[in-house]
């Protein structure tokens, strides 16, 4: 199963120069990195990026993380994916840009 990471694009830069990230700041307060699946990566967007353009969408083979990925209740009740560790480049199946259009960011046809 894929899930979905959304960064800004200085975000995605750090984590293709270093290898490995820990997170937007987000992330960082909340000690994991928050992941959505594709039913919830639209509002995930609509809520936590509205506006902002230039955004890159990385998708990740939930069987690569292993233990290290938790299913927990978050909003409206929903299980949510979060990643109890950093996340390496090499758990990166594919990534798209998140274009932002009329106000609302497009999503690439693989998630429909």
């Amino acid at each position: 199963m894929l899930i979905y990471k959304i960064f800004r694009r200085a975000e995605w830069a750090t984590l293709r120069a270093t290898g490995l990230t820990r997170g937007a700041p987000v992330d960082l307060t909340d000690g994991y990195v928050h992941f959505s699946t594709a039913d919830q990566a639209r509002e995930t967007a609509a809520k936590h990026f509205k506006g902002e353009a230039d955004l890159v969408l990385a998708a990740v083979e939930t069987d690569a993380l292993g233990d290290d990925l938790k299913w927990e209740v978050s909003r409206g009740g929903a299980e949510f994916p979060h990643l109890y560790r950093v996340l390496r480049i090499t758990d990166v199946a594919w990534t798209r840009r998140l274009p932002l259009r009329d106000g609302a960011h497009v999503f690439p046809d693989e998630m429909l």
